[in-house]
């Protein structure tokens, strides 16, 4: 929970610096307009921000449109799809079933409200850069999981942000949907699990002892281990810290 909250506030807080960033398309129009455009007087600003303030209070829905509804059905649909159809399936866990919805339901939100500014080129780069810094401040998530979690916030942008229709965004969030099934469902090659294990019989992690390796971590385990990898050793505790491949699916 710890952790997840982390990663949560990182996200709101870059989203709007991205957002801030105007593109240069907007920036030229602008330009164009200032010149015809008289300043507004000092009295003007004043009343037009009191305004503002006083819209506040005034019941009505205009954010709330038939538009964001549509769009949030969208959104939702896709990641349950996502997570429980295509995620769970395949790796059976439900350690972030809380993160990704929570972290998509907010993105899309965020991204819907500030949707009046245009991203730029430069808005595209850092929000690369923030899932960057999200992925290398984060050990304790997988490379899949953090993929799966970089597919949830895309799918809130798409959802939010595309200019296309009801159907062109269904169509765009359908193929995202299609394309992480067909690579991580062994349609085309398949799906490679890794464990880490902790391994006390340390005269069988020497090369020429391989396959007595092998042989003995399939009949302790029940995988169908192809492959192991020794990652540490401990000569004082006669331990090793090994990682096993094997194809079958993650079991409970």
């Amino acid at each position: 929970m710890q952790l997840t909250s982390k990663l949560l506030l990182r996200i709101i807080l870059f989203l709007p610096l991205l957002f801030s960033v105007p593109s240069i398309t907007a920036q030229e129009n602008d330009n164009s307009q200032a010149g015809s455009m008289e300043e507004e007087a000092p009295s003007e600003k004043k009343k037009k921000k009191k305004g503002n303030d006083a819209d506040f209070f005034v019941v009505g829905f205009e954010k709330l449109s038939a538009s964001f509804f549509a769009r949030l059905l969208i959104d939702i649909f896709s990641v349950f799809i996502l997570i429980r159809l295509i995620y769970y399936p395949i790796y059976r866990k439900k350690d972030f079933f809380f993160t990704f919805f929570l972290f998509n339901v907010v993105i899309f939100i965020i991204t819907y409200l500030l949707n009046k500014v245009d991203l730029s080129m430069g808005a595209a780069f850092g929000l690369f850069a923030v899932f960057s810094l999200l992925r290398y401040r984060t050990e304790d998530i997988s490379a899949k999981d953090m993929t799966y979690l970089f597919v949830v916030i895309a799918i809130g942008l798409i959802s939010a942000v595309n200019k296309g229709t009801f159907i062109e965004t269904s169509i765009i969030n359908g193929i995202v949907l299609l394309t992480a099934y067909a690579l991580d469902a062994s349609l085309f090659i398949k799906n490679e699990f890794t464990k880490r294990i902790e391994y006390e019989n340390i005269e069988l992690i020497k090369p020429e002892n391989n396959s007595l390796l092998l042989e003995d971590l399939r009949r302790r385990t029940g995988l169908n281990i192809h492959r192991v990898s020794i990652d540490k050793i401990n000569f004082l505790r006669d331990t090793a810290i090994v990682t096993v491949h094997y194809f079958d699916h993650v079991t409970k």
